[in-house]
């Protein structure tokens, strides 16, 4: 004999009228506990009630509110899948034309990609010629910006201190404008804190 009770899934079971060779043991546990006895005559009467209610319809678009708020978990393919669905065409000479379009297009990047990757000296040379502008054009723009703030005179001294005067005054203008954040910060909380 079984000495704990009987779980609300076997209950269950029992209430089902379900057969197979673990429930031969639970029904013999009913007979000879009163309390399970007891529960499975009250879950009878519950299931006897329920079944004279009548049927009730839900209003229609139920299902539609209530799935609407239920997050569901959408996959990359489906969603990547869903997202270009729109765009195919629906007829079959359409989708063959787009097929053949997306495999020309594929194939010219492909190429491009290996050509370019075959030209590595090529490759090295526009890169360092983009790299040297790109240099070129952002210190000139920080010279002018340092003229615009502070005035020629700054220019000449950094450029008197020689590279350890740029590093100092990068620095000195950094923790200056580290200060100034956290002082403003500092004002905005105590403000908030007032109001």
């Amino acid at each position: 004999m079984n000495h704990r009770h009987l779980l609300p899934n076997e209950i269950d079971l029992l209430l089902d009228g379900e057969s197979g060779f673990g429930v031969q043991p639970l029904r013999e546990h009913v007979r000879g506990c009163a309390d399970c006895r007891g529960q499975l005559d009250a879950a009878t009467w519950v299931a006897s009630r329920l079944s004279e209610l009548p049927l009730i319809a839900p209003r229609y678009g139920l299902a539609d509110r209530v799935m609407g708020q239920v997050p569901v978990f959408v996959p990359w393919h489906v969603a990547a899948r869903d997202a270009l669905t729109p765009w195919i065409p629906a007829a079959r000479p359409m989708r063959l034309v787009a097929a053949f379009g997306t495999a020309m297009v594929g194939a010219l990047i492909t190429g491009g990609t290996l050509w370019v990757a075959a030209r590595g000296d090529l490759v090295a040379l526009v890169t360092g010629l983009a790299g040297e502008g790109a240099r070129t054009a952002a210190t000139d723009a920080a010279g002018s910006l340092v003229v615009a703030l502070f005035g020629p005179q700054v220019v000449t001294v950094i450029q008197q201190m020689g590279a350890w005067g740029l590093a100092a005054a990068a620095v000195g203008f950094a923790a200056a404008s580290l200060a100034t954040i956290v002082g403003l910060r500092h004002v905005a909380t105590t403000t908030r804190a007032r109001s």
